[in-house]
């Protein structure tokens, strides 16, 4: 019996018994990851999850959205908690903030938060059952951030799901990110506008819990 009801939670759940799946969003900062994770929780459980902002690093901590729960056309269920993370960055200076508008008392401060998120980040991907990375389709696919998290991912060998998101701009180019990471699943959406997010959750189902 104790084994039926195992593969039932799996089919469900993409888990078996034990700890709830985690579902991480990782990517570089600006790429969307909060918009979509507000996206994710709106739909499905009718509240935001973080603030979002024109300025990098607005998400400076680890945030999670417990007990998510989304379905897909076919009606199955599929449960995970939701992670946001902090933007990975290869380098933070607080001048970059100043150039935004920040004042400098403030752009240090950001910038020393902003550091400590993407060293807890890396530290959180040791959790993670799965991730989506969250690409902007509008910048380059080649920038040594987005390599630094996929080789990370790929070293793990945890599930990934690569999302081209701003589809609604003009200058994106999902072919070109497809192109970049031809070994992943990329899947061309817009976060804000909610662009081919039915066909993202689709998607999950496939890599949730792989």
């Amino acid at each position: 019996m104790f084994g039926f009801i195992n593969k039932l939670w799996l089919k469900l759940f993409g888990k078996s018994l034990g700890r709830p799946v985690k579902l991480g969003l990782y990517g570089p900062p600006n790429s969307g990851k909060t918009t979509l994770a507000n996206r994710i929780c709106l739909d499905w459980l009718g509240q935001e999850m973080g603030s979002v902002s024109p300025i990098a690093h607005e998400t400076r901590e680890i945030q999670m959205k417990e007990s998510v729960v989304i379905k897909n056309q076919a009606g199955n269920e599929l449960q995970f908690n939701l992670v946001d993370t902090p933007g990975i960055a290869t380098r933070i200076d607080y001048e970059d903030f100043m150039k935004a508008g920040l004042p400098e008392k403030v752009a240090k401060k950001r910038a020393r938060e902003a550091t400590k998120g993407v060293i807890e980040s890396i530290k959180w991907l040791d959790d993670m059952d799965s991730v989506v990375v969250v690409l902007d389709a509008t910048q380059d696919p080649y920038s040594q951030v987005n390599i630094t998290i996929l080789g990370n991912l790929q070293a793990r060998e945890i599930p990934v799901l690569v999302v081209a998101n701003k589809v609604d701009l003009k200058r994106a180019k999902i072919k070109r990110v497809e192109a970049a990471f031809p070994q992943y699943k990329v899947i061309g959406i817009s976060s804000k506008t909610g662009q081919n997010v039915a066909d993202l959750y689709e998607e999950m189902f496939k890599v949730v819990g792989k």
